[in-house]
């Protein structure tokens, strides 16, 4: 047995006497939103690409991104450091000359709504291209797709949108609003991993609709790699985008430790630089280093196998509580999957309705002095936040909101949800319903 073989056996014991023994659950432990879920394998990857001392992106990278492609259905994915990083790749994509007449310039407008996520929005706002926010429903909490005509300018380019925990937009009419208008389609799939919508006669994950798709790996998500993220296309000019972007800005594309994989390396020209200068140097946009090491890649290997039990177990859980709590409809909007769908749920969503005899507030800190973790809908409405102190007063300038935003402003005062994550035991699930209707009871 070599020393790696002997190492690696270590860790396997490692793994089973440490986290080896699944604990049971006692009424009042604590039920976390979301969790890692992972068994020896992770361990072993992780420990496996140690050893081969490769510190940035290497074989364990370029295993993911082949066969998370191959899961999704797409030509090309690339990994990035965070579902955060990814949706600044895909925004910056569409912002490249080499788009010529379609590429988002400064103060032009991007559709996108205000009850999610800032990331999603962020690129939009520090490029300098103008966000315009549309209401959400407030069954599905997914973008009102009967504004998107409202919302178009001669200046719209994009439509930036995520599939809200894990439920899917309407990928029908949004698709159909962007080809009509070439509009360019970027998904944020970052809480949705593993859902499905129905297209053209086939079932396709979502993230993979549009022009270009994104996830985290963050580790609540489905599934995870500590930090990370990527990016997918079935685009090459905008997968070599891309990769220039992730990349430092470089045009060159061979991996790194690697040279001339071209055979050009010494004999082109460009811009205004010296005939023949070192292509491996070359750069044609302004560009970052978000990579991931090989080692979060090989902890993301080992999760991809278990993807679709993961998913599947997110379902069950989800759907459990929707049974377990159809009761309390008079209470809570309860959550409802999209026409035409099969989410991979990120959570469980509970809306208060009006003349109910309690705030949000005190519910949720029910819930957490009992143990039970909660979180709302990320910025209820972005809009609202110390981040748009400067520019809410210069609305029209840095932003613009079609119709009114009464939805979101509902979803920000009295929506919350709770995990449905793949570690969840029965007997949790059953001691989070049996807490909700507990003070649902205390307060009717």
């Amino acid at each position: 047995m070599t020393k790696r073989e002997q190492i690696l056996s270590l860790v396997k014991a490692y793994y089973h006497e440490t986290f080896g023994q699944e604990k049971s659950f006692s009424p009042g432990d604590r039920i976390a939103y979301g969790g890692r879920k992972f068994d020896e394998e992770e361990l072993l990857n992780l420990v496996d690409a140690s050893l081969d001392f490769w510190l940035t992106t290497g074989r364990y990278a370029e295993t993911f991104e082949s066969e998370f492609a191959r899961f999704l259905d797409v030509k090309y994915c690339l990994l990035t450091n965070s579902g955060s990083s990814a949706n600044l790749l895909a925004f910056m994509a569409l912002t490249s000359p080499l788009l010529k007449e379609r590429r988002i310039e400064r103060g032009d407008e991007v559709i996108s709504v205000a009850a999610g996520f800032p990331t999603t929005v962020a690129p939009i706002i520090q490029y300098g291209a103008i966000p315009v926010f549309l209401d959400v429903n407030l069954i599905q909490y997914n973008i009102d797709t009967s504004l998107l005509e409202k919302a178009l300018t001669p200046k719209t380019k994009a439509v930036m949108i995520a599939h809200t925990l894990g439920n899917p937009f309407d990928l029908q009419k949004v698709k159909s609003f962007c080809d009509t208008h070439q509009l360019w389609l970027i998904e944020d799939n970052c809480d949705a991993l593993g859902s499905k919508y129905y297209y053209k006669g086939k079932w396709k994950y979502t993230g993979t609709i549009g022009d270009i798709g994104t996830s985290s790996f963050y580790p609540p998500h489905h599934i995870t790699m500590g930090e990370g993220g990527a990016v997918y296309t079935n685009n090459p000019l905008l997968k070599r985008i891309l990769a220039s972007l992730r990349d430092w800005g470089r045009d060159c594309y061979c991996a790194s430790g690697k040279d001339n994989t071209c055979n050009h390396r010494f004999n082109q020209q460009h811009g205004e630089l010296p005939f023949g200068y070192d292509h491996k140097y070359v750069y044609s946009h302004f560009g970052y280093n978000l990579k991931v090491t090989d080692m979060q890649a090989a902890i993301g290997c080992a999760q991809l196998k278990k993807l679709p039990a993961f998913v599947d177990a997110r379902r069950k859980n989800w759907e459990y509580l929707k049974e377990q709590l159809s009761d309390l409809k008079e209470v809570f909007y309860l959550p409802e999957a999209a026409d035409n769908s099969l989410p991979s749920w990120f959570g469980f969503l509970l809306t208060i309705k009006p003349g109910v005899p309690f705030k949000r507030i005190d519910i949720i800190q029910y819930l957490e002095k009992n143990n039970i973790q909660t979180r709302l809908l990320f910025a209820g409405n972005l809009i609202k936040h110390p981040c748009f102190d400067l520019i809410r007063s210069k609305e029209n300038a840095y932003y613009r909101v079609v119709g009114n935003l009464k939805n979101t402003d509902y979803i920000k005062e009295h929506t919350f949800w709770i995990g449905v994550y793949p570690g969840m035991k029965m007997e949790m699930l059953q001691y989070m319903v049996k807490q909700i209707k507990t003070f649902v009871n205390n307060h009717s």
